[in-house]
């Protein structure tokens, strides 16, 4: 909402600079977003003229020379407006004035004639988009007058963020009474308490009716006559404030129902009452399919919950939204029907959701506004129209409504105040600050009776509403003590799964990786970009109903989506190797195999029921390009699927886990270099190389990542359970050995089936080299593992070391392996 201050002020002046009243209008929950200026930054230089000459310029068809009195004198100025003309007061800028655009005015020649200031057009002062001609003003203002005295120069615009339940802040006016309330200052009368005298012939029944077929959805129909409608150009006073208020003037019909709602805060919507047949309007919903052109040039389609407002041949707008072409009001029109209406806030939303179409109109209505502010809007319009457009009103108001909401009464007990606010607050002042807010109070002994006003209805309708207007408006800034929360012997601190979830994000940026935070939004065709074919739950994304775009319009059932948009964004910025995680949730529309749903906070599984949906929290990481430098050493190799496998393998060292890994294949990770992960048996997520075609869909060159479910991570480590064991001061044994097995027996089976037979003196087992070739046979391969044997309370005999080692040899029997003599 852009509330133009000199608007303002016409309702209630402060008497403080705009950057000062911004300020106070934050601090008591007026969320003004900027202060913005509309126009040159100064009116210094900006004066009235009156042309005294004009002539055609000499050497160009489209150019005039003038001779304009500024005050000062007479000056020659070269104008390109069409409708410049001796005898009119123009607005003028002199040499030295800085326009809008910061630039500043300079005498010129202009096909060999001087030129010393510039004749103005109402875009050029951003007061109106008008280009086509000079702006003309009143011929009784004297030359040399100050510009900013007769038009708002430099116009100070507060723009602020109104919250969904303050629709009176929608309106000029309902800012103006916030601003009575937070400073003092006197309040104009309201606007709408004058309305304009009836002239027409006969009454507003004659000409109209209007027949409501859903009441429920519209609460309130009224309409008014005009007749001897004048259509043109606004005055420029009007033209500047709805420029300031971020509206483009139309024609005086049109600029006064957008002045009238900007006022108000209630939407109007003006017909041409000759377009429309019999002038018999119809509010009913619209059949499956129906469709319309509105004023937007768009042929919308309808479904059958949309609320149209029709004649007698169909559609001709969308209840709340948008009017159509078939009744705009146009330089032709002679009689207008003013519509001013009440509809269901929720039904405004849908439609206006379902049509991807929303306007200042139902940006208000969709919060709900209150029946009563239907009159209001009227009789501030009728005024306009018979004042700006030589209209006559018909006698007679249409008015169709259905029974009003019953007006909220409200008790304010005085120690209900100060045992909510910690802070006494005098019952005077509490009568003071709701009455400056619009509410009627009556004291009741201690405590107050409050009625809530038609513009507020639907935002206090609590006690603790009124506490919350009155200690804002008290100002919580200035006198509302500070204390600490009361928690008795409480302490805070973390549960041991936040502990161990830090733990492993700081495991994370010690080995050398950035923490990313992706959008969990996502683009619904990430899936396809990913390979992930459309029987897999993961292509099937929960869609969201009100996305910030197309390109956000899906929540993500993987992180390595975010990763991969991340690292691509670094690179064609120039970055070399990556390495990035990110410990977020996925959101999938099934739930884990076996319909189990898994609390990864708790650990656990929550439960046996299935469930519609799942948030798993998940670590995810990638890496591209090198993740070591490069120097005269060597180093700057790619990372690999080998690199990657031993950062997960830390990461699970220092949470006390021990992974398991086996052959998989995913639909975005490259063939035979993909690896399942499990904790305790139990599948925890994915290991690899992404697929080459993934790549190349996100400008990437190689990649390699991981995805852990934290659940199962979590449940099993073993950090902070640790026991004291004694450093035993008996020398291990080591050896070596060379182990044959089948080439596609996995090394951790291997390694399992080692530790087995050496027992409780075999300390340790590692992998450190594979050798395939023909003196091993067809489909065979060796794996040679470092072993150490220890005792605590002794030196191991060679014989103890023997014994082990053939109970290594008949455990790697059972899985078909063999020692390598």
């Amino acid at each position: 909402m852009r509330v133009p201050y000199s608007w303002l002020r016409e309702h209630c002046d402060p008497g403080m600079e705009p950057a000062a009243l911004a300020d106070r209008l934050v601090m008591t929950g007026t969320e003004v977003e900027r202060l913005d200026r509309v126009g040159p930054s100064s009116a210094e230089g900006f004066v009235v003229g009156k042309v005294v000459k004009c002539e055609k310029h000499p050497k160009a068809d489209r150019l005039s020379a003038c001779i304009v009195d500024t005050g000062d004198g007479e000056r020659p100025i070269v104008c390109g407006a069409p409708n410049v003309a001796a005898g009119q007061t123009v607005a003028v800028a002199l040499p030295g004035a800085r326009m809008p655009n910061g630039e500043r005015l300079r005498k010129a020649k202009l096909r060999g004639i001087p030129s010393e200031g510039m004749i103005l057009a109402a875009d050029e002062l951003e007061i109106g988009d008008d280009h086509e001609g000079i702006i003309e003003l009143d011929s009784g203002l004297a030359p040399g007058a100050p510009l900013g005295e007769v038009l708002p120069l430099g116009e100070a615009v507060l723009e602020i963020e109104v919250t969904p339940n303050r629709t009176d802040c929608f309106g000029v006016h309902g800012v103006a009474r916030e601003v009575h309330a937070i400073t003092g200052a006197p309040l104009a009368a309201a606007p709408w308490g004058e309305d304009a005298p009836a002239e027409g012939e006969g009454d507003a029944s004659d000409y109209a009716s209007v027949t409501v077929e859903v009441p429920e959805l519209c609460p309130r129909f009224t309409a008014r006559v005009f007749t001897d409608v004048k259509v043109g150009p606004s005055p420029l006073w009007l033209q500047a404030r709805l420029a300031a208020a971020g509206q483009r003037p139309i024609n005086n019909v049109v600029d006064i129902t957008n002045f009238v709602m900007l006022l108000t805060a209630q939407p109007l919507h003006a017909f041409d009452l000759d377009k429309v047949p019999d002038g018999a309007l119809l509010v009913r919903t619209a059949a499956e399919g129906e469709k319309m052109t509105t004023l937007d040039g768009v042929e919308r389609t309808f479904d059958s919950e949309t609320v149209l407002v029709c004649d007698r041949n169909g559609p001709s707008g969308v209840a709340g939204i948008m009017g159509g072409q078939v009744s705009e009001v146009s330089k032709a029109t002679t009689r207008v029907l003013l519509e001013v209406a009440n509809w269901n806030g929720t039904n405004i939303l849908r439609t206006s959701r379902q049509l991807g179409l929303r306007s200042e109109a139902s940006s208000r209505f969709e919060k709900q506004l209150h029946p009563e502010l239907t009159m209001r809007a009227q009789r501030i319009a009728s005024r306009l129209l018979v004042e700006l457009c030589g209209a006559k009103l018909v006698p007679g108001t249409i008015d169709v409504a259905a029974e009003p909401p019953p007006s909220r009464r409200l008790i304010l007990r005085a120690e209900r105040v100060e045992g909510l606010l910690g802070m006494f607050i005098a019952q005077q002042d509490q009568q003071t600050y709701l009455e400056r807010l619009g509410f009627e109070v009556q004291e009741a002994d201690e405590d107050l009776e409050v009625v809530v006003p038609p513009d507020r209805h639907y935002d206090v309708t609590r006690e603790v509403d009124l506490i919350e207007e009155v200690a804002r408006v008290h100002g919580i800034d200035e006198h509302l003590p500070t204390t600490l929360p009361a928690v008795g012997g409480a302490v805070g601190g973390l549960s041991r799964e936040q502990r161990l979830r830090r733990r492993a994000e700081d495991v994370l940026r010690d080995l050398g990786f950035d923490q990313a935070v992706g959008w969990s939004f996502t683009d619904p065709g990430e899936a396809e970009r990913l390979r992930i074919p459309a029987d897999d739950p993961r292509s099937n994304p929960v869609l969201l109903a009100n996305p910030l775009s197309e390109e956000q319009s899906a929540m993500r059932t993987l992180l390595l989506g975010s990763l991969l948009e991340v690292a691509a964004r670094n690179v064609a910025r120039g970055a070399g190797g990556l390495a990035l995680f990110e410990s977020a949730r996925a959101y999938l529309n099934a739930p884990p195999a076996g319909g189990k749903v898994v609390d990864p906070l708790a650990g656990h599984f929550a439960g046996d029921q299935p469930a519609p949906f799942a948030e798993p929290h998940r670590f995810a990481s990638l890496a591209t390009g090198s993740m070591s430098p490069r120097s005269w050493r060597g180093g700057g190799e790619a990372a690999d699927f080998f690199a990657l496998k031993g950062v997960l393998e830390a990461l699970a060292g220092q949470l006390g886990v021990e992974l398991g890994f086996a052959p998989t294949e995913e639909p975005f990770l490259h063939p035979g270099r993909a690896a399942a992960v499990s904790v305790e048996g139990a599948a925890a997520g994915w290991l690899g190389e992404v697929h080459p075609l993934v790549c190349r869909a996100w400008d990437l060159e190689a990649a390699v990542a991981f995805e852990l479910d934290a659940a199962p991570l979590l449940a099993a480590a073993t950090v902070g359970e640790e026991r004291y064991e004694d450093v035993t001061t008996f020398p291990a044994v080591y050896q070596d050995l060379a182990v044959v097995v089948s080439a596609d027996t996995p090394a951790s089976e291997v390694r399992a089936a080692v530790m087995a037979g050496g027992g409780e003196l075999l300390r340790g087992a590692e992998v450190f080299d594979l050798f395939e070739g023909a003196q091993l046979g067809e489909g065979r391969k060796s794996l040679a593992l470092n072993l150490e044997f220890r005792a605590d309370d002794r030196t191991l005999t060679d014989g103890e070391v023997a014994e082990r080692r053939e109970a290594i040899r008949a455990k790697l029997d059972e899985i078909g392996g063999a020692l390598r003599e």
